[in-house]
């Protein structure tokens, strides 16, 4: 049965914030749906997650009045009442985890390997694109997948420079970057030395042409932008469960 479960979010960077806002509206798709509570909320806080660098989080902690609530701790030092405590730098696959096991213990509800040994955890990403907030939206995609490993390139420049360097299994490259033929990147990175096997495009409109160019390019798959989380989480299970090359 679906339910919503609000969490109550003290201190964290605006970064932590946008990447933890992406985690709540990607968790719409899901039976266990988690969203921000706010003193207008039509039900209390189940949880509440503790930036352990904020002085707020451990008066919150250290509160009787919060003796109803599962507290999750991120930072050194944890208050002894808290449940579970992550390091820094902070992985949300497993605040995701920590959250599932408390409210879904018995269902999955993403289609994608959440376990320790998921193969897509021992991958390697690059995402290309100008949009920081597009990028961000990407990263906590691919990290619900629990494929954590990933640079991002804002340019194409960039992008070719990392490929050179470093040996991709995928990447999701935006076709709007101003700096290159995002088509002609698509084949560079596809045909390089350090050669991507795993390539999506994501494209504002998808027309059959484009559909024609990004397949002429090498390209797996035509995302909309930014990417439908059904369509990039079914493309994704297709890299997971391909033979290793």
């Amino acid at each position: 049965m679906a339910q919503r479960v609000f969490i109550k979010v003290v201190g964290f960077s605006d970064e932590e914030r946008h990447a933890l806002n992406t985690i709540f509206r990607l968790s719409e798709q899901c039976l266990t749906m988690y969203q921000l509570w706010t003193p207008t909320a039509p039900d209390a806080p189940r949880v509440a997650l503790l930036d352990g660098q904020s002085w707020e989080a451990r008066v919150e902690a250290e509160s009787p009045l919060k003796r109803d609530l599962h507290l999750l701790w991120v930072g050194a030092n944890p208050p002894a009442a808290v449940s579970r405590a992550f390091p820094r730098p902070l992985a949300w696959p497993d605040v995701v985890d920590a959250l599932d096991q408390l409210f879904a213990p018995a269902t999955l509800d993403l289609d994608l390997a959440q376990g320790p040994d998921s193969v897509m955890s021992q991958k390697l990403a690059l995402i290309v694109s100008a949009d920081r907030d597009q990028r961000l939206y990407l990263r906590a995609r691919l990290a619900l997948a629990r494929l954590t490993l990933a640079d991002e390139a804002e340019t194409g420049a960039e992008a070719l420079e990392f490929a050179r360097g470093k040996h991709y299994d995928l990447a999701l490259v935006d076709c709007s970057l101003a700096d290159v033929d995002p088509w002609g990147l698509l084949r560079q990175l596809r045909q390089g030395d350090h050669a991507i096997p795993h390539v999506a495009m994501t494209q504002a409109a998808r027309t059959l042409p484009q559909r024609v160019r990004g397949w002429l390019a090498g390209a797996e798959v035509l995302l909309e932008n930014p990417p439908h989380p059904g369509r990039l989480d079914a493309w994704l299970s297709r890299i997971e469960l391909a033979p290793a090359s």
